[in-house]
């Protein structure tokens, strides 16, 4: 359903405290419409909400609706919400999230969308601080935190639209972007998707969204998004690493930290070298990416060595949370193979002892259709944790548990234990380590937790003292 946004002046969100959802709501309330929503739990989003203005309601209630002109659901919301079948009886028009976000895209002339199967949220964010710094004053949608920007949105008053492009339901297809970025393309998503080839046809569709003067800045070590280029007829900028791109990293050294410096190159001249302030490989793909998106637009890429080094990264990206008794405490939001050998990669670039992982897989269907690759996740960590798997949009049909990705782990010969309690985690947890381990907490769910409680013990620990 196509709709003028400007026709609509009290907007209904259900599920208003997701992170996308809560930034289109904060561009709604800018744009000068009437926000309400609802959602299943507070928190601080919905809290920051509340002090700009939006009327939120906690829970789900079909009385939330009344008086909306056009209601906003996610792809969590199902037909037998309440607030849905309230808005179907009022005929209130209802839109899905991505729609919205396309109506919004729309309205800029130089839209950016960041799309790949890993590297969106750290790419959109990276892009987003380097046009806010070069004084672009760019609209911005990402999916986590960035202190820069003071949070997951940004509202800009220039041409200038940054946002994520998910692939999930095909949402990215609803999109109008002019720089069109394809970082990489995986298995994912597998409970919407057939198969790669189903996947891949869906990126080749987004980049041919891009108009004829508009551009796709695409990995050119990926084959699977070289293979999705073959199909698209539009102006295509490659970056990469081991083959021959437009834009090249060379000369990679990491630092004692894990922090990595490399020269840049375009079209085969030297033009930088680039130090990065966090950690890993592929946070040099996300880098060449950025530089590529925001060279297109005129960005004078010799004057920013030092922004890039600035940013810190995003909130749940290899986050330190803190220190314990010596040992360091990292989050992380990998919930897929790739993410996870990224991030355990970059962790053995990091001054540490031992490497003690804490994964909390995400949904049911994923956990299953990788259940393999999950499995080869883990084997640069020393001790392997494994709970509960976090149900998100997903019902629990016994199709798959943790305990199996735990044995599957341990057949290869890595320490690991499945362990379905948090607080029974930061029991073995404070009963095993030691000054100089790396401890990781990596999923997409509430996993972050067991980090909190481990650091809140201390704190607690140290007021007894």
């Amino acid at each position: 359903m196509k709709v003028n946004i400007e026709n609509f002046d009290r907007v209904h969100f259900i599920g208003i405290g997701g992170i996308s959802m809560s930034g289109l709501a904060h561009i709604m309330l800018n744009a000068g419409h009437i926000v309400t929503g609802s959602d299943i739990k507070d928190s601080y989003i919905i809290q920051k909400l509340k002090d700009e203005g939006a009327i939120i309601n906690i829970p789900h209630n079909a009385s939330n609706v009344d008086g909306a002109n056009l209601v906003v659901y996610t792809a969590a919301v199902k037909e037998d919400n309440p607030e849905m079948i309230r808005a179907r009886e009022l005929n209130i028009p209802t839109i899905d999230r991505a729609t919205l976000l396309g109506e919004i895209m729309k309205k800029y002339k130089y839209g950016i969308g960041v799309a790949g199967s890993h590297g969106k949220t750290t790419t959109t964010s990276l892009i987003s601080v380097l046009l806010e710094e070069m004084n672009y004053d760019p609209t911005v949608l990402v999916g986590g935190e960035v202190d820069v920007i003071g949070g997951n949105v940004r509202v800009g008053k220039s041409d200038y639209f940054v946002t994520e492009a998910c692939e999930y339901t095909d949402s990215f297809l609803k999109f109008y972007p002019y720089i069109a970025v394809i970082l990489n393309v995986d298995s994912d998503h597998l409970d919407y998707f057939k198969n790669i080839d189903n996947i891949k046809q869906s990126f080749t569709q987004f980049a041919n969204l891009v108009p004829k003067d508009g551009f796709v800045v695409a990995c050119g070590d990926d084959s699977n998004t070289m293979s999705v280029l073959k199909n698209v007829d539009r102006n295509i900028i490659t970056f990469g690493i081991d083959s021959n791109c437009t834009w090249n990293a060379k000369n990679i050294k990491f630092d004692e930290k894990g922090f990595p410096s490399f020269d840049v190159y375009y079209n085969g001249v030297f033009i930088q070298n680039f130090e990065l302030s966090i950690v890993g490989k592929h946070n040099i793909y996300n880098a060449l990416a950025t530089l590529a998106v925001c060279h297109l637009l005129g960005v004078d890429i010799k004057s920013t060595p030092s922004i890039i080094k600035k940013f810190k990264g995003t909130h749940r990206r290899f986050e330190f949370k803190g220190t314990l008794d010596g040992a360091i405490i990292i989050d992380d939001y990998a919930h897929h193979p790739t993410e996870i050998k990224a991030t355990l990669s970059s962790a053995l670039n990091y001054p540490h002892n031992r490497i003690i992982c804490i994964f909390q897989p995400h949904t049911y269907s994923r956990t299953y259709s990788l259940l393999q690759d999950f499995a080869t996740s883990f084997d640069n960590a020393d001790i392997t944790i494994i709970t509960d798997i976090y149900a998100a949009r997903e019902k629990d049909t016994g199709i798959v548990h943790a305990k199996d990705l735990a044995k599957l782990i341990r057949d290869r010969g890595n320490e690991t234990y499945y362990i379905k309690e948090f607080t029974d985690i930061v029991d073995y947890l404070r009963s095993i380590i030691k000054s100089g381990d790396l401890v990781i907490t990596i999923g997409a769910g509430d996993v972050y937790e067991v980090g909190n409680m481990l650091l809140n013990f201390n704190k607690k620990a140290a007021i007894g003292a």
